[in-house]
């Protein structure tokens, strides 16, 4: 798969995940055809969120966190997962087989 129809496959992946639902890096790139590209989808998150108008904040790492280190940036993606009904434990994790967008996805034709 080439690089570009990748990035447009992930795109396509980001914007099709629903409110309240998060789907991880790894899903993401898996649902795009390259199941081993996690850290690519992080970087397309990174360039094309805003030229795109992705919900990025629906994008978490495998354990059920928030990925961002930098407080602003945490904060606001947990925010906006909460105005969605996402609820985190007291240690800061998404119950994935609650929360997961999987399901909703794997049956969607792309």
């Amino acid at each position: 798969m080439a690089m570009k129809e990748f990035t447009l496959a992930v795109i396509e992946v980001i914007r099709s995940i629903p409110r309240g639902k998060v789907l991880t890096y790894g899903q993401v790139a898996e649902l795009a055809g390259n199941p081993r590209a996690a850290r690519q989808v992080s970087r397309i998150l990174h360039s094309c969120s805003a030229k795109y108008n992705l919900p990025w904040h629906r994008v978490i790492n495998s354990s059920g966190k928030i990925s961002f280190v930098e407080k602003y940036s945490h904060n606001q993606q947990k925010l906006l997962l909460e105005k969605e009904g996402v609820k985190f434990n007291k240690k800061g994790v998404i119950d994935l087989d609650l929360y997961s967008g999987i399901d909703e996805l794997l049956f969607v034709d792309r």
